[in-house]
């Protein structure tokens, strides 16, 4: 008897939940829209809309406008989110530094910081990162109104559903358990993601692929990673990860990877691979405006826009390889948008043609028909896909239900 009534107290607080979100997501996509129109557009009954709008009125995240034109009755008022009175930090944390940022619930950063964080084991890092955001805090008091979640992502393997991270590529890991540790300190909800899947689905609420459900976005930076979003959402795995495209094999007898697998798609398509080739290839005697003292990425990049043959070869060698693999995710996932992201983007003039080039011949008909792809908007933006973690609670009313509580 007591397990059902649980049950029943459960399913009561997840309609709640439910129905809160689908009410805030239509003011926040649609908005300026009155109630009535929320209620035709998400079923509910015009009482419960009424209830809905008047408790997110009175918590402040959404508020009233200028009533609409009259269509023959009484003129309906329009509601529109409320984004100033809250704010999010976002935290990019690198293999040796993080960049921190606040935001407000639209985005907008409001203030960033970068720290060194060269600490080198999880527990030293952990400490670091704390004091980092500790002292982010301080320095921007006067500018936060209310902080309602810090969010975290990095390079490596988390579970979203815990906060723990499994591995990350540069320290050692033992089960961290991040998101308790900011709870515990900072005492608001957090959350910890990675780094790429989080930036793709960044590019779904403010960037590229805003206009679409299913893409596939594929950074090339220390490595080659890939975020898939499907319907609107993050596509993870059975352990809360996916999308290694840079352990895609594309050369059999290339070089080793730090896998210890042979020709990975990271050993040609990375910031570091590339710029080995061309010092290798200066060194063969190769012409170039680059020299052997400036050959990093973004040299090549502007080398390349420049119609150095040299640097357009290689930039279409790095678009080649992605191209295959690409390829390979198009035809297992049939996105709407593939985005391309990473310093490398300089060079697009020079990369898109050589991974379109790739996409024409190597993918199905009807999957390549109508098959934009686009480089990143949001790419520069160091910490904006830690927001994206923040908005989606927003959407989905977990983040939201715990605000009407509060």
């Amino acid at each position: 008897m007591t397990t059902g009534g649980q049950a029943q107290i459960g399913n009561v607080d997840l309609v709640k939940q439910l129905n809160s979100a689908a009410v805030y997501r239509l003011i926040d996509q649609h908005g300026p829209i009155s109630r009535i129109q929320i209620a035709e557009q998400s079923q509910l009954a015009p009482a419960s809309v009424t209830k809905i709008t008047r408790q997110l009125i009175e918590r402040g995240l959404i508020k009233e406008v200028d009533q609409q034109a009259s269509t023959g009755g009484r003129r309906a008022i329009s509601i529109i989110t409320e984004t100033r009175n809250f704010n999010a930090i976002g935290v990019r944390l690198g293999r040796h530094d993080a960049t921190i940022t606040l935001f407000d619930l639209s985005a907008k950063p409001l203030a960033e910081e970068h720290y060194a964080l060269p600490e080198r084991t999880q527990e030293t890092l952990e400490h670091a990162l704390l004091n980092a955001i500790s002292q982010f805090i301080e320095i921007y008091q006067r500018k936060m109104r209310e902080l309602i979640a810090i969010s975290v992502i990095l390079p490596g393997l988390v579970d979203p559903d815990s906060g723990v991270i499994r591995y990350m590529p540069h320290i050692e890991v033992n089960n961290w358990s991040l998101v308790d540790s900011l709870e515990k300190q900072f005492k608001v909800t957090c959350y910890v993601g990675h780094d790429i899947r989080s930036l793709a689905l960044a590019e779904h609420y403010f960037g590229a692929t805003h206009d679409c459900d299913d893409s596939i976005l594929v950074r090339v930076h220390r490595g080659t990673g890939a975020g898939i979003l499907s319907n609107g959402r993050i596509f993870i795995g059975r352990n809360g990860n996916v999308g290694e495209i840079g352990h895609i094999q594309v050369d059999p007898l290339g070089e080793r990877c730090h896998c210890g697998n042979f020709g990975c798609l990271e050993t040609i398509a990375a910031n570091a691979a590339i710029e080995h080739r061309v010092r290798h290839l200066l060194e063969q005697g190769y012409n170039s405006r680059l020299t052997l003292e400036e050959c990093d990425i973004k040299a090549i990049c502007k080398a390349a826009n420049k119609g150095d043959a040299l640097a357009c070869e290689v930039i279409e060698h790095v678009g080649r390889h992605l191209g295959k693999a690409i390829s390979i995710a198009i035809n297992l996932f049939n996105p709407q948008k593939v985005v391309i992201a990473g310093e490398i983007i300089e060079a697009e003039k020079v990369l898109l043609p050589a991974i379109e080039g790739c996409i024409n011949t190597q993918v199905l008909k009807a999957f390549r028909k109508n098959l934009p792809v686009v480089c990143s908007k949001l790419d520069d933006r160091s910490a904006i896909g830690a927001f994206a973690l923040v908005k989606r609670s927003m959407l989905n009313g977990v983040l939201l239900q715990r605000l009407l509580e509060s």
